[in-house]
């Protein structure tokens, strides 16, 4: 299989750890240009930007709110102006707050949504005029398996997680005949920051949900991501799991 990411510029929102990281690394592992995104660990981002120069390819650090349209703006204006182009942009960035919903505090509702439905809905605003500009782009969005099944205690995650799923469909039927691909990825059980708090108790658990009996490494996530920025050219509005059975 080859893929193609020559003179190609990546877009990973949320990319200074965790799985963002390793997708923005995979990538450009591939050959191709990587803007990373971060919204306040700056320091993290350019670790990440000067791992990816190692490699060879070109990158910047770019600092973007998901949770704010004017700041996404400002990030994709300045990846147009260092870059000229955007080819893929990958979904990825999020918050997570979870309770009992009658306890759920109104505000850690918005940060979820915002940070992951309504981000990624920004970014797809931004950069589809430019991908319609070069007639071709491939956009990933990173849902998740609570958002297919649900998860106790985990309604405002679930909610964004599903929405995302409906915005892959519906963008991809709208793009389909311009060169652009939409897809999901939605993930299992991945051990990163974002799941750091949950206790061994409740993971062994969740393990026991899990076909293969195993939490999935971030760079799994990765090689999906990967293989659908640069390959997958007749696969758009799917929704694949990278779960390990999970959601079997």
């Amino acid at each position: 299989m080859k893929l193609n990411f020559k003179n190609k510029v990546a877009l990973v929102t949320g990319s200074s750890r965790g799985i963002g990281r390793a997708i923005a690394l995979n990538l450009a592992c591939e050959g191709a240009n990587v803007a990373v995104n971060y919204s306040s660990r700056e320091d993290l981002a350019k670790e990440v930007v000067r791992e990816i120069v190692s490699m060879g390819q070109q990158a910047i650090a770019v600092c973007g709110d998901n949770k704010n349209y004017a700041s996404i703006q400002r990030m994709i204006k300045e990846i147009e102006s260092q870059f000229g182009r955007i080819d893929v942009l990958v979904n990825n960035a999020g918050q997570h707050r979870g309770r009992a919903i009658h306890k759920l505090p109104l505000e850690d509702w918005d940060t979820v949504l915002y940070s992951h439905l309504f981000g990624a809905f920004y970014c797809c605003r931004e950069v589809i005029p430019l991908m319609l500009k070069q007639g071709y782009g491939r956009i990933v969005n990173i849902s998740s398996v609570v958002g297919t099944r649900g998860w106790a205690g985990d309604c405002a995650y679930a909610a964004a997680k599903a929405g995302m799923i409906g915005l892959t469909k519906s963008l991809a039927r709208e793009v389909a005949t311009k060169g652009i691909n939409v897809n999901a990825i939605i993930c299992g059980f991945v051990r990163t920051d974002m799941t750091a708090g949950v206790n061994e108790k409740n993971i062994k658990m969740i393990e026991s949900m899990i076909p293969m009996n195993r939490p999935a490494k971030p760079s799994e996530i990765a090689e999906a991501v990967t293989f659908l920025a640069g390959a997958g050219s007749y696969i758009t509005g799917a929704s694949i799991n990278v779960d390990g059975g999970m959601g079997i």
